[in-house]
């Protein structure tokens, strides 16, 4: 029993100090300063280049548009932040945050493939063209798709989980193990996206073409890791939500998150249309996984009325 008092009181602090309200908007405060100073030093090393005190042929120092790029970064890494805030809370949040975070990697390659473009008249024959075309109607197209997972999340949320399930020990219990989850998760990530870091800029040569392509291929840095470490974050919940809950809609919308995650997973090992296809029917298969799961819920409220009128 002190063994578990302790352990409590041990989440409840960390919780408290990393994922808590006055956490979030001190984090929020800090990298926006963080990515307006980017911003600005990125902007500096492009007057650097075009004043040819710098000679590079990296196309993102080249554009000021392309600068852009730096601070949706910064912007990305606090969505990872707002993911694990959102954990313990709502599974649904949690799932929409990660829709929200592979929009923004699509929309910060965008700004980072400006400096590419060629305006020629046969616009869809050269790649880079073609490929900035399919990212802006895939960033419309996801914008969409997450307004319309958080409408369905919204309109039907009180048919959700009843106050007397959700306050049932068996909830109280899952609630904890995400606070816990979510938890240790904090220090594996920023491991994870300082080794990515290490690992990037090692392998960058001093010069030559092949380190020039190296350094501009950075939209998979510690994100392509990141989703892996998701896939066993939501095998995990899906396992252990067999506690709290045994209803089959229940299940197979965990599951379909699971199968979610894994698209977007996958969409980091393709290139082109493949890419912007996976990542679209990820976000399009987690939507429906939510259509469908919510008629069954109205469904069983409709039969739970009838057996307990009120």
């Amino acid at each position: 029993m002190t063994n578990q008092f302790l352990l409590k009181r041990w989440v409840d602090s960390g919780i408290q100090k990393f994922l808590s309200g006055n956490a979030k908007k001190v984090g929020e405060k800090t990298i926006l300063t963080i990515a307006i100073l980017s911003y600005i030093i990125h902007l500096l090393l492009i007057a650097l280049v075009n004043w040819n005190w710098i000679n590079t042929d990296l196309k993102f120092l080249n554009n000021p548009i392309s600068a852009i790029y730096t601070p949706f970064s910064f912007i990305l890494v606090y969505e990872v932040y707002l993911l694990l805030y959102y954990l313990p809370q709502s599974t649904s949040f949690y799932i929409g945050k990660q829709y929200e975070i592979i929009t923004l990697i699509v929309i910060r390659r965008i700004f980072k493939d400006i400096g590419n473009l060629e305006f020629v008249s046969n616009w869809f024959s050269n790649t880079n063209d073609l490929q900035f075309t399919i990212d802006t109607i895939t960033s419309l197209l996801l914008f969409l798709l997450i307004y319309w997972y958080y409408y369905s999340i919204f309109k039907h949320e009180k048919s959700k989980i009843s106050k007397r399930d959700f306050d049932s020990d068996s909830a109280q219990r899952y609630l904890f193990l995400k606070r816990g989850l979510a938890l240790v998760l904090v220090p594996i990530l920023l491991i994870m996206a300082v080794f990515s870091l290490f690992n990037w800029i090692s392998d960058f040569p001093a010069s030559g073409a092949v380190g020039l392509k190296t350094l501009a291929k950075v939209n998979n840095v510690f994100f392509d890791e990141f989703f892996t470490v998701l896939i066993v974050v939501d095998v995990f919940l899906l396992i252990t939500s067999f506690y709290y809950s045994d209803k089959f809609h229940t299940i197979i919308r965990n599951s379909g998150f699971v199968i979610s995650t894994v698209l977007l997973k996958l969409s980091f090992s393709t290139t082109g249309i493949i890419n912007n296809v996976l990542i679209v029917g990820s976000v399009l298969f987690g939507i429906l996984i939510l259509q469908v799961h919510d008629l069954f819920e109205r469904l069983n409220n409709k039969e739970n009325k009838k057996i307990n009128p009120s």
